[in-house]
């Protein structure tokens, strides 16, 4: 039992306290009010803690519209062009995306189809130009003639000058390929000549030698299929051999190794208007050991009919001589380059252009003499078939026989 001044000194201590301690019934029925409360708003949401939530029925979205085939090509054509226009040549696209893309843009008064159609010809013509070689050239000459090298014919100059740079030792090959090209084309061999005779003038004024000695090499083989004339070699000789240097002379000595043969037969004057230059800078000039060497070399090569360097190998003589086109572009005359050639253009007519040059391709590739060639042939193999089917024909029967010896009995 409590003592009086224990019971007087516990009392100020709970009138001190803010928040006396609550009993453990009272704790509890504060829960039951609290559970209560939330079973009543529970129930009013339709909520029932021991039993599960009903879902309410979802709502049914509504479908988007579906696009029209215009609409489609609009998204089509702009995607295509925001990919082409973008900085640094655009993202990677996956190809099967790209594919895609492109299938989906079917309007051919576009330019977003035309740029289509002129990146799918340039990539076809780098192709097949940079696949040449002596094997497969019959092969490559009738895909090459079924790209449209009318509007294409800049990207295959282009392609041309850029893989011949690249590896000196095929320019034979693309020689030839523009000499069966020219014969049917000879735009296209005109624009070719131009442009690397821009090329060397260009080179020769820099001093660049690799440009110069590639340019070169490349006309000296196209005056040995007969697409230039051999004044045209003949010109960059001397102008090369008029103030001769160690890399001049070399130049002109490459360039005679090519085409020497080719000049001793066809103009023999000018072939011993070089050599007699030669000889002169050989005792007078001021040049180089090797330079002196490698043009004793090129009299040697001379002396023995250039048997090493023939103007055009067996295997790369593939155009007729009647069917040679020349062209006569002199070193100083004005230059028409046609650059514009290399990059896309918009053209409205691009439909009736290209239905021209399909028909200007049957022409070419003989596509309609062809077929008529084969209905004539089917013809007159039917007409033969029959033929022998008719004297095929024999009387098994005997029954002329059987005739003739019933005449005799009866006789």
């Amino acid at each position: 039992m409590a003592s009086p001044e224990a019971a007087a000194a516990k009392t100020p201590l709970e009138e001190r306290s803010p928040n006396p301690r609550p009993d453990r019934e009272e704790r509890g029925r504060d829960r039951d009010r609290d559970g209560e409360a939330n079973g009543d708003e529970g129930r009013r949401r339709g909520v029932d803690k021991y039993r599960p939530q009903q879902r309410l029925p979802r709502r049914e979205r509504t479908p988007p519209p579906v696009p029209t085939d215009e609409q489609k090509q609009a998204a089509a054509k702009a995607e295509y062009e925001k990919l082409l226009n973008a900085r640094s040549g655009g993202v990677y696209v996956p190809p099967a995306r790209l594919r895609a893309l492109q299938a989906q843009i079917t309007d051919k008064t576009s330019k977003e189809y035309q740029r289509m159609a002129w990146e799918a010809l340039k990539k076809s013509i780098n192709g097949l130009v940079n696949k040449a070689n002596v094997t497969n050239m019959k092969q490559i000459v009738p895909e090459l003639f079924g790209e449209n090298l009318i509007r294409g014919r800049g990207l295959l100059a282009q392609s041309l000058i850029k893989a011949q740079a690249a590896s000196l030792p095929f320019t034979p090959i693309y020689a030839a390929l523009v000499a069966i090209v020219n014969s049917k084309l000879p735009q296209v061999g005109e624009l070719l000549i131009q442009r690397l005779l821009s090329r060397f003038r260009k080179a020769f004024r820099r001093n660049d030698k690799a440009v110069c000695l590639s340019s070169t090499t490349f006309i000296a083989h196209l005056a040995n299929q007969q697409v230039c004339h051999e004044l045209v070699p003949a010109q960059i000789l001397l102008v090369l051999l008029k103030t001769p240097t160690d890399g001049s002379v070399e130049i002109a000595v490459n360039i005679t190794r090519e085409v020497g043969q080719f000049l001793e037969d066809m103009n023999k004057s000018i072939a011993n208007l070089v050599f007699d230059r030669f000889r002169d800078i050989l005792h007078d000039a001021d040049i180089d050991k090797r330079t002196q060497y490698m043009i004793e070399v090129l009299f040697q090569a001379r002396k023995d009919k250039f048997k090493d360097n023939p103007a055009i190998k067996e295997e790369l003589d593939l155009v007729e001589e009647e069917d040679q086109i020349k062209h006569m572009i002199q070193l100083e005359d004005k230059l028409d380059t046609q650059d514009t050639l290399n990059i896309f253009r918009y053209d409205e007519a691009w439909e009736e252009n290209e239905d021209k040059y399909r028909k200007l391709k049957a022409e070419i590739l003989n596509e309609g003499s062809d077929y008529e060639d084969d209905s004539e042939d089917e013809s007159s193999d039917e007409e033969e078939n029959q033929e022998q089917k008719a004297l095929e024909i024999k009387d098994q029967s005997n029954t002329d026989l059987v005739n003739l010896r019933r005449t005799i009995y009866l006789t």
